[in-house]
C-alpha cells in the first residue's frame, strides 16, 4: 500500500477514468485506509460506522445497500488531505471527481449540508474563495436524493467509536464548535422521522446501537 498511498496523498494526480459513479466496497475500504495513512484519526471509524448504518437503514426500506454503505464510507474521505473543518468537503469533492466517482462525489458536498446552505456549516470556514466558491456552485445544482439525505442522517448518529444517539451526538458537535443551527438540528429529527417512517422500524434498533463496534 505504501507508495500508492504516499501518491494519493497529493490531490490533483492523473488516475484511471471509472465507468461507475461510485466504487466498489472492496475498493471503497481500500480508500479509506489509505486516507487513514495520510491523515490518521477518529474519522475513519465515523465514516466505517456511518457505513454500518447506511448499508442497515437501506436493508430495511428498500434502497441498493452495498451503494448505501460506500457512500457512507467515503463521506469524509476529505479529511485524508489534512485536519481541515470546511476544507473537508471541497477535497472530498475534488478527490472523489478525479477518480470519476461523481455520486460519491456529491455525498462528499450534500452530507454536510441538510438544507442546502453553506451558511449553515457547523465549524470553521477554513476554505480559500476558490474552494467556497466551488462549495457554494456546486451545492446549488446537486440533486439530492434519498441517498443524501440517509448518510446526513447517519452523519448525525455516528461516532468513531459506534452508533449515538442523535441528540447526544449533536449536542457534542454543538460542544466542540460552540454552535448547531437550530434548522440544521431540527432538519436531522425529520431526517429520523422520515426513514424510521420508510422502513417501518426504530432507527436504533435497525443500526444495532447498543452492540456495533467499528
Amino acid at each position: 500500500m505504501g507508495n500508492r498511498a504516499n501518491r494519493l496523498c497529493v490531490l490533483g494526480d492523473d488516475f484511471m477514468e471509472k465507468q461507475r459513479t461510485y466504487p466498489s466496497r472492496e475498493e471503497a475500504e481500500e480508500l479509506l485506509s489509505e486516507a487513514e495513512v495520510c491523515n490518521p484519526g477518529p474519522w475513519g471509524n465515523h465514516s466505517r460506522t456511518a457505513a454500518h448504518c447506511a448499508e442497515a437503514i437501506a436493508v430495511n426500506s428498500g434502497m441498493d445497500s452495498e451503494k448505501a454503505y460506500v457512500l457512507g464510507l467515503l463521506h469524509d474521505i476529505g479529511r485524508k488531505f489534512g485536519k481541515r473543518h470546511l476544507g473537508h468537503v471541497s477535497d472530498g469533492y475534488s478527490y472523489m471527481m478525479s477518480l470519476g466517482y461523481t455520486d460519491a462525489a456529491r455525498i462528499c458536498l450534500t452530507h454536510s449540508f441538510n438544507e442546502k446552505k453553506i451558511d449553515k456549516y457547523v465549524g470553521r470556514f477554513d476554505t480559500t474563495d476558490e474552494e467556497t466558491s466551488l462549495i457554494r456552485e456546486q451545492l446549488e445544482v446537486a440533486p439530492v436524493d434519498d441517498y443524501d439525505r440517509l448518510i446526513q442522517l447517519c452523519d448525525a448518529i455516528s461516532g468513531a467509536d459506534g452508533v449515538m444517539d442523535i441528540i447526544d451526538r449533536m449536542t457534542d458537535v454543538k460542544n466542540r464548535y460552540g454552535a448547531y443551527d437550530q434548522d440544521k438540528w431540527n432538519t436531522n429529527l425529520k431526517l429520523k422521522e422520515y426513514f424510521e417512517k420508510k422502513m417501518g422500524m426504530d432507527l436504533y434498533e435497525a443500526v444495532n446501537k447498543d452492540h456495533f463496534r467499528p
